[in-house]
């Protein structure tokens, strides 16, 4: 059977074969000896030693961490040209982006978890001990990252908040006690140009600091044929500081502060019948798409005899404005509104948002003890405002909206909402592991969250829509809701060799509910969808998991299978009459599946992977009962990974590299109502380059290498986002 053969007839036997596999692959590799999982991240730990990961609260090797997880250190980042989220997530099996036309819109889904616009991410992601407050800020350029880590399955008892599908770890490289550093630059088919680069060092006997940024500026890779212009470019600059003070030998301060100023275009879709069609953009407003993050972070650690006391205090700030044109993003004469009423539309939308937020842990020290253990609190608080609204395309471009309704008479406003919230989240947490001898551990963790947000209705009464039938939301309203769940995860591993580690266990995450803008659910009703309204509910999910992990002489083996029961899921509906982004929940999915991934060091320094995951779904409860039996929104039926890389020396003074990565993604459904499905992509991204002795590289790169074009995302009423083409250049680097 070839993978674009699976359906759901096969699904449900593959699933159980999966399951048997899991099991029985456990029992084999038992006679061996084993080594860690890591999937096409880090082939020099087969003679460099193993990655240490950090995703469980503590350090430990890959190989001896009871999860899945594929780890990516320095190295890897550096021989598979990991830039952005995308670059690693397309290295990791049954994990998925869904980019979308909104820079601050990229939707990670982890093992049939998804994420939407306005949603709470489904998956924690934790920047150098800090949590990412807004899933608009995940999309960013990654630089200076010393690892980052990808954790699979529920982590709610670990990180609690939006760690539903799993969490994500990024580590940026740490200050230095020698000045040191690195630079990058390059160009690509875009006409654009990057520069990155760090540098660091001691200002003192017990303070380093280290500065780190990124630029990259491009014309773009998608053509607008009307414009004459293309649809993407990009300028986008980020930099990051950090200052780490050793107090006393028992105390520590690490200072950090960031920025990313994105300037791009927005709403450049197309309105097609199936996900499949290739249309060509051809919007009349090339729009604005402009993001600005801020954080800064301070996070103290005590070390004491018995425990260490950590605080970790953030606050971050996030603002986004994005107009073009409206719905059916075309040309003024060729819209469908003009033709039957006259007049074009077009769009704005804005969104701020402010959060402080503050953790404090106590734990046991990290060493061989065999009773560790953790305690601790977070809390965090939201403020956040959105207005969107369309406006009439007179052909004077757009007008930016962002707390009140346009009065330019050029360009007037047609629609408005616009909402503020209040929210405050906290929670208490407990973990503990206990080593009842060097084969057989336990860990567990609990954790209760509990989310109160508050919204007010700032939209003008004349703006509100009035449907007859429906309570009319009104100016000035404020409404409450609260939110909360206890996250318990149990993991019991067993270790029969040093080389073999098998687990299993259970975990539930727990994500939040929050509100639509207000007057959507009359909306929705008017334009008889179901399953939408002004407030959208949490969502939980229950996960059993068997895994195992091993090494038979080169070859590395890792094995999980788990089913997941997912209750109030989200789908994502976009209402064109005041151009809203709604959430609404689906009562319950099954979902389940299995990853199986395997690497090999054929040769001294020449490396490859295969990884396959395989992931099932079925809505069991729907308002609409002819949903029932579909699969989940966003879920790619399968993802398959196959890798070689050659990265070492060729001669005394000259070192190479050659890697090319291939990924197939299987089927993907994007609404409940499975109005289309698209077809398998498959993904070929090339590096080669040399590096000589004193530190110099030069690298070639081609993204997509054979021009795959294909759709990013669908979403209901058959908007579609156009992936990126084929992209290549060469970089030029140097470390000191």
């Amino acid at each position: 059977m070839t993978f674009s053969g699976l359906n759901r007839a096969s699904g449900g036997q593959l699933t159980r074969a999966a399951v048997s596999t899991t099991a029985l692959a456990a029992a084999l590799l038992a006679a061996a000896p084993l080594a860690a999982q890591d999937t096409a991240a880090e082939p020099e730990a087969a003679t460099e030693g193993e990655i240490v990961v950090t995703s469980l609260r503590r350090s430990e090797t890959l190989q001896d961490t009871p999860a899945a997880v594929t780890a990516f250190d320095e190295k890897a980042i550096q021989n598979a040209g990991i830039e952005r989220p995308a670059d690693f997530i397309a290295l990791t099996p049954n994990v998925n982006l869904i980019e979308t036309q909104n820079a601050g819109n990229a939707f990670v889904v982890i093992r049939g978890i998804s994420q939407n616009r306005n949603s709470e991410p489904s998956v924690a992601v934790i920047v150098d001990g800090v949590q990412q407050v807004n899933p608009a800020q995940f999309n960013q350029d990654l630089f200076d990252i010393a690892q980052i880590e990808v954790l699979k399955g529920p982590q709610g008892g670990l990180y609690g908040r939006n760690a539903i599908g799993g969490a994500i770890i990024i580590t940026t490289k740490k200050p230095t006690n020698e000045f040191s550093g690195n630079v990058t630059a390059g160009i690509d088919n875009g006409f654009g140009y990057f520069l990155r680069g760090g540098v660091s060092g001691p200002l003192s006997d017990t303070v380093k600091f280290r500065v780190a940024g990124s630029w990259y500026d491009t014309n773009g890779f998608i053509p607008n044929t009307f414009l004459g212009e293309d649809a993407d470019p990009v300028k986008d600059f980020s930099l990051r500081g950090n200052l780490l003070v050793d107090a006393t030998d028992r105390l520590t301060l690490d200072l950090r502060g960031s920025l990313n100023l994105l300037r791009t275009q927005g709403f450049y879709y197309n309105i097609v019948n199936d996900v499949n069609t290739i249309a060509p953009v051809r919007v009349n407003n090339a729009g604005v798409d402009d993001r600005d993050i801020y954080n800064v972070a301070l996070k103290v650690e005590y070390k004491g005899d018995n425990a260490v006391f950590t605080s970790v205090s953030s606050y971050d700030t996030l603002s986004e404005i994005v107009t073009g044109d409206a719905f059916n993003f075309l040309p003024i004469p060729e819209s469908l509104l003009f033709q039957f009423f006259g007049i074009d539309i077009n769009q704005s939308q804005y969104l701020n948002v402010k959060a402080f937020s503050q953790e404090v842990r106590l734990a046991s020290p990290e060493d061989d003890r065999k009773f560790n253990w953790m305690v601790g609190g977070y809390l965090i608080d939201t403020t956040r405002y959105i207005s969107t609204g369309n406006l009439v395309d007179l052909g004077n471009g757009v007008t930016k909206v962002f707390r009140t309704p346009s009065t330019n008479p050029l360009n007037p406003q047609q629609t408005f909402l616009a909402d503020g919230q209040e929210n405050f989240a906290w929670a208490l947490f407990a973990n503990f592991g206990y080593e009842f001898s060097d084969q057989f551990r336990v860990d567990g963790s609990l954790r209760y969250d509990r989310d109160r947000r508050e919204q007010t209705t700032l939209t003008p009464q004349n703006f509100l829509p009035v449907v007859p039938g429906v309570p009319t939301a009104l100016s000035g309203e404020v409404r409450t809701v609260t939110f909360d769940d206890w996250q318990p995860k149990l993991t019991l591993t067993y270790e029969p060799t040093p080389d073999l580690t098998i687990y299993g266990g259970y975990s539930r995450g727990f994500r939040s509910g929050g509100f639509n803008q207000s007057g959507v659910g009359a909306e929705a009703v008017r334009a008889n969808i179901v399953g939408v309204g002004d407030i959208f509910q949490a969502e939980t999910a229950d996960t059993f998991e068997v895994g195992a992990k091993a090494q038979i002489g080169p070859v590395r083996l890792g094995a999980a299978a788990y089913t997941t029961k997912s209750e109030n899921g989200y789908f994502f509906v976009f209402l064109a009459a005041s151009s809203t982004q709604n959430l609404g929940n689906i009562p319950e999915t099954q979902i389940k599946g299995f990853e199986l991934e395997a690497t090999a060091r054929l040769a001294p320094y020449f490396d490859v992977n295969a990884a396959l995951g395989y992931t099932d779904s079925e809505i069991k409860a729907f308002p609409d009962a002819t949903v029932i039996g579909n699969e989940a929104p966003q879920i790619s039926r399968y993802t398959v990974n196959l890798g070689a890389q050659y990265a070492g020396p060729v001669s005394d003074s000259l070192d190479a590299l050659f890697r090319v990565d291939y990924r197939r993604t299987g089927k993907t459904w994007w609404e409940p109502f499975n109005t289309t499905v698209r077809d398998p992509i498959d993904i070929v991204d090339v590096r080669a380059g040399f590096t000589l002795a004193n530190g110099v590289s030069v690298t070639g790169f081609a993204s997509n290498l054979f021009n795959e074009i294909y759709n990013a995302e669908f979403s209901p009423g058959g908007f579609v986002f156009r992936a990126r083409p084929r992209r290549f250049g060469v970089e030029v680097g140097y470390k000191f």
